[in-house]
């Protein structure tokens, strides 16, 4: 069961391993929400995410003979992590099943640690499948990255440090995947203070406790497909579901281009770099009235390759309407780009692109087509851009942006 007595004993053990992360006072988030918003940033920890307790508490709890046999787990990333370093500072072996399309800094960071990493499956559940097969032909000890309960007590210790620093707070967003970090952070904060609501936050495509909440228990997806990577589980955990129904207050589902926008605000306002499945808990502030109220947004995670840094920063600021691109029709004679350039300049507008195309229609003297890709300061920008073409005498069409 999952007990006070142990998640005490897990939040003294964990220290050996963790990081003091901190709440983070966001003035932004605050502002935008109405409440005082707090950041609890996992993404710091020494492995780049909160796994790192579950696992080192769970090896911690193991006899000799089983820490002996090796450990081996699945993860689309941090659980890996978390597991390897474990192993590392007890000196045991540890093999790591993760999906073929885990970004390169996972891989590499979990290798760093002195795990034997294993790619095979499409998604979690795939790896995982193969893991077990390998734990049973080999009598590797497993270490599940949700679905047990040991885990889940190291994973709630982050309450406990949320009771210390905000004993009185109304609100902690939690991300799900598989439900362990949900379940153990919510046990925990119903224990110390029954008045504070959990809320868990998972993609909306990839929406496995939203659904096990629906049914009752925990039911399989048909798919879980999301840039949330780190939550795209199809199934939530059977050993942990009863205590997530119990303790979780609500579940809120967020859609991938909500994810986007809150990387751009973290990374911009906190000098942060949050993966997306740490993202869910800052998305889902603006889900709550938290007018007048405390929360904290639990950052799970920042371990983001940087290919997947500059793709989501540029279709963040394309979202926001500080990159966009328009189309324009211009007589085929001598300075009109200069008018063109000219009336952008006047809004202060920047030029990335131009693509100037004479072939556009067989009558070059009236449609030569001008596409220009531009940077603004967000939407009045763009519209005072847009004005200052019309009133010299362009009629600008806004069309997609190719990344």
């Amino acid at each position: 069961m999952l007990t006070l007595q142990k998640f005490e004993e897990a939040s003294e053990i964990v220290k050996q391993v963790t990081l003091p992360t901190k709440l983070v006072y966001s003035e932004y988030l605050s502002a935008q929400t109405g409440g005082k918003i707090y950041l609890k940033p996992e993404n710091m920890q020494y492995t780049g995410s909160y796994k790192v307790r579950g696992a080192y508490y769970k090896i911690s709890v193991m006899s000799s003979e089983e820490r002996s046999h090796g450990l081996i787990a699945a993860s689309a990333g941090n659980h890996a992590q978390g597991v390897a370093y474990a192993a590392m500072r007890y000196g045991v072996k540890a093999i790591i099943v993760m999906p073929v399309g885990t970004p390169l800094i996972k891989v590499d960071r979990t290798k760093s640690y002195g795990a034997e990493v294993i790619l095979h499956g499409e998604i979690y559940d795939e790896s995982c499948e193969y893991a077990l097969k390998l734990a049973k032909e080999n009598n590797y000890t497993f270490v599940h990255p949700f679905d047990d309960l040991d885990v889940a007590t190291g994973q709630g210790t982050i309450a406990m440090e949320i009771a210390q620093e905000l004993p009185f707070t109304d609100y902690i967003f939690v991300p799900i995947g598989g439900g362990g970090l949900s379940t153990g952070v919510a046990t925990l904060a119903k224990m110390l203070n029954p008045k504070i609501k959990v809320i868990g936050v998972e993609p909306a495509t990839a929406a496995s406790m939203t659904e096990a909440l629906k049914a009752g228990k925990p039911v399989e997806l048909d798919s879980a497909e999301t840039i949330a990577d780190g939550t795209a589980v199809k199934k939530v955990g059977e050993k942990i579901f009863p205590y997530a129904k119990e303790n979780l207050e609500q579940v809120i589902t967020i859609r991938d281009d909500e994810l986007i926008g809150a990387f751009l605000d973290i990374a911009e306002n906190h000098k942060m770099i949050v993966e997306s499945s740490g993202l869910l808990a800052v998305a889902a502030l603006k889900h709550i009235d938290l007018t007048d109220k405390k929360a904290v947004a639990i950052l799970s995670g920042g371990n983001m390759d940087v290919i997947t840094i500059s793709s989501v920063v540029r279709h963040g600021l394309i979202q926001r309407d500080r990159i966009f691109t328009i189309k324009v029709l211009l007589p085929d004679k001598p300075g009109q780009l200069v008018k063109v350039s000219t009336a952008i300049a006047k809004a202060n507008g920047n030029v990335i692109k131009l693509d100037h195309n004479q072939f556009v229609s067989i009558n070059r003297r009236s449609a030569v087509e001008l596409k220009i890709t531009m940077e603004a300061f967000g939407k009045a920008h763009k519209e005072e851009i847009l004005k200052s073409l019309i009133k010299s005498g362009f009629e600008p069409e806004v069309i997609a942006t190719e990344l």
